[in-house]
């Protein structure tokens, strides 16, 4: 099965992770005019409403966030709002101007409250040196309270790779790696501009590389996802990671681990 979900030009939900793909990862990205809603329902699940851009209202039971958002392109050199909903709880969200949106899901548990996340909450850093510095955003990282769900977003500049040298965390080692099931949203800078990612283990029982376009999504089930973006264009995306402990912790392909050392 390719790990390449298409995003659709139409509709609200410009991409969707199908029900049931992975254990512990859920995702989708939607598009909202203005004056337009999207109902939320977490249920079972623990979500983080990311704002990529535009501006909205996030109404619902004890909660009610008006006007978020200022930034009009996930290529804004700032961090976003987000919302963290634990399980049961319901949300409208409505669109004060031209809105994208995702919904993260994973896992929950009760003893969480609803909260917002203000851009100022989020810690930014930079990884990496030269063809492979990106800038990362950490929005709901394991320091912050939540059950399962972890969600950063990186943007990588022209001609740089990303999550690179190779990494993985598919194998529940703690403290030397952890197992989280991961999905990547892509957006590029220009939007007609594209990117490529390879998932592959190291037995190649899985080994994909993918042209990915704008708003597409790639799923990671196991194994390492390097990205490398070409010339000419910028890339963005926002990763939802879940596994059965909340904990980063990844292990690089010994292959390419000299890189390090550059």
């Amino acid at each position: 099965m390719s790990l390449l979900v298409k995003s659709s030009k139409r509709g609200q939900t410009m991409v969707a992770l199908e029900e049931g793909r992975l254990e512990y990862v859920g995702f989708s990205a939607h598009r909202l005019s203005l004056g337009e809603t999207l109902p939320v329902n977490a249920g079972d699940k623990e979500l983080c409403l990311v704002l990529l851009s535009g501006r909205v209202n996030i109404e619902g039971e004890g909660f009610d966030w008006q006007n978020l958002g200022d930034r009009q392109s996930v290529f804004d050199d700032k961090s976003p709002f987000a919302a963290y909903l634990p399980p049961g709880t319901t949300a409208r969200v409505t669109a004060l101007s031209d809105v994208q949106i995702a919904v993260c899901a994973a896992p929950g548990a009760q003893g969480y409250e609803p909260r917002l996340i203000r851009p100022e909450d989020c810690k930014r850093s930079v990884r990496g040196k030269g063809a492979n510095t990106r800038y990362v955003c950490d929005i709901l990282p394991d320091t912050s309270p939540a059950h399962s769900l972890l969600v950063v977003e990186v943007r990588t500049p022209s001609g740089h790779s990303s999550s690179y040298p190779p990494h993985k965390h598919d194998t529940d080692d703690l403290p030397h790696q952890s197992f989280l099931e991961e999905t990547y949203y892509h957006q590029i800078n220009p939007p007609q501009g594209f990117v490529f990612q390879r998932v592959y283990t190291d037995d190649r029982s899985i080994d994909q590389a993918m042209a990915v376009e704008n708003s597409d999504l790639v799923v990671v089930p196991k194994g390492y996802h390097p990205v490398s973006v070409p010339y000419g264009y910028e890339s963005y995306y926002l990763n939802v990671m879940a596994g059965p402990k909340r904990a980063w912790h990844f292990h690089n392909d010994p292959q390419h681990s000299w890189l390090l050392d550059l």
